[in-house]
């Protein structure tokens, strides 16, 4: 046998530590609060995740650098995602999982993603085959939960991409997407029933739908009925910049229902990432405010501060912010790379973990920055509208949608910022 060095074994044993860091760090014990989430709120890492299990693996193969990341990655929390599966299938994985957060006193993260027509048909396609095949399979989830504490987010890109949004051919008569409106508020209403559940209807990004169109798109399907909206979700766009977003959106939800009479009903009004009233010579030929460029926003607070003011802290909607990808903001490919969609979203090269979850985020509508999209899994098999099946960015075929990609999760956990340290 040959004998390792100090250096080797030393290595190996402090690798060996930070494994069992990563697998005993949930099992501390949480002050009880009477809101679900709160400052002081908890989250739950599960440690039979993906990245727990990598880590192991890289262990294995003497991987010491990136198995210490991947423990470090895996004492972190992040949610489960709940995607397929008969009622009855999904209400005994949703209580299998609750009840692990709650034996050891944390709150954990669930996400809600079987919308029939998901997807449009694209990478991450699927979902329950009829609405009332739908409301069975939410049913089941909410007794899943029981009466446990649990945050959930519902539908992550099932509001921003609704069937209309799929193409001219896809729902001619608007049938389809008044079924998505009601499916989803039937899923917000029946959640947030439970008795200890937080409830965020996902809203898309601040690089998509604008102010008043997403606003007008959260009150038909039930924001109301739930805790607020979700951003960010499996995208990079930096915190701030969805923050200021979500700030617009609920101030605009509030003066299109709880405003000035005359505003009642009229979230297009509402100034966004786009546009602005309050800007000069804002629009064609203007273009005073650009979604790209946020010190051209200062117009869009203006209309803001003009229009609606500092409404009662207690009638504006919150969100929680996916914080799971966002380390070092939005990819933008070099000029001229690509002719057609380069999918910048889509498995996003060169990207890093971003702000650790928590509950304290220090921004007043902001309940939470949370980790939604597992760090690691793909996001599809991403072409950048080449034509092909090769991702240019990697050279390779990208692994279909959810599936869990090392090599990902690795260079997530190493371009972090700020760097990834273990969660104590």
């Amino acid at each position: 046998m040959t004998s390792r060095s100090p250096r080797r074994r030393a290595a190996t044993a402090i690798a060996a530590l930070a494994l069992c860091a990563a697998f005993t760090t949930t099992q501390a014990q949480a002050t009880p609060t009477q809101d679900v989430i709160t400052p002081a709120t908890k989250f739950y890492a599960d440690p039979h995740s993906k990245a727990a299990k990598q880590a192991l693996v890289d262990f294995r193969h003497g991987d010491i650098e990136d198995a210490t990341n991947m423990a470090r990655l895996a004492s972190w929390p992040q949610a489960e995602w709940f995607t397929e599966g008969t009622p009855d299938e999904v209400r005994v994985k949703v209580h299998k999982f609750v009840h692990r957060a709650r034996t050891v006193g944390r709150t954990p993260v669930l996400v809600a993603y079987d919308i029939p027509g998901r997807d449009c048909s694209q990478y991450s396609s699927g979902g329950a085959a009829s609405s009332a095949a739908y409301h069975q399979w939410i049913d089941a989830f909410a007794a899943g939960v029981g009466d446990d504490d649990a945050v959930i987010v519902v539908e992550p890109d099932g509001l921003a991409n609704l069937p209309k949004d799929c193409g001219p051919t896809t729902d001619p008569t608007g049938e389809l997407t008044a079924a998505r409106i009601a499916d989803l508020a039937y899923a917000v209403k029946t959640l947030k029933a439970r008795p200890r559940t937080a409830v965020y209807l996902d809203a898309g990004n601040v690089q998509w739908r604008s102010v008043g169109d997403i606003a007008q798109r959260l009150q038909d399907a039930g924001v109301q009925y739930g805790d607020g909206f979700a951003l960010n979700v499996s995208n990079n766009h930096p915190t701030d910049h969805n923050a200021r977003y979500g700030t617009w959106i609920a101030k605009c939800l509030w003066y299109a229902t709880e405003g000035p009479e005359q505003a009642h009903g009229h979230t297009d009004w509402c100034a966004s990432q786009y546009y602005s009233s309050a800007a000069p010579n804002d629009g064609a030929p203007g273009d005073a405010v650009s979604p790209t460029d946020p010190t051209t926003w200062r117009w869009t607070d203006a209309w803001f501060d003009q229009n609606v003011g500092t409404p009662p802290a207690d009638e504006l909607r919150h969100f929680v912010i996916d914080t799971s990808r966002n380390g070092r903001g939005a990819w933008t490919p070099p000029a001229g790379k690509y002719s057609g969609d380069p999918e910048v979203w889509c498995n996003a090269p060169g990207r890093g973990l971003g702000p650790r979850p928590t509950a304290d985020t220090g921004v007043p509508l902001v309940d939470a920055y949370l980790w939604i999209k597992t760090p690691g899994e793909s996001d599809g098999s991403c072409t950048r509208s080449t034509g092909g099946t090769i991702d240019p960015e990697y050279g390779i075929v990208d692994p279909p949608a959810g599936a869990w990609w090392p090599d990902q999760a690795h260079a997530l956990a190493r371009n972090a910022v700020p760097r990834l340290t273990f969660h104590r």
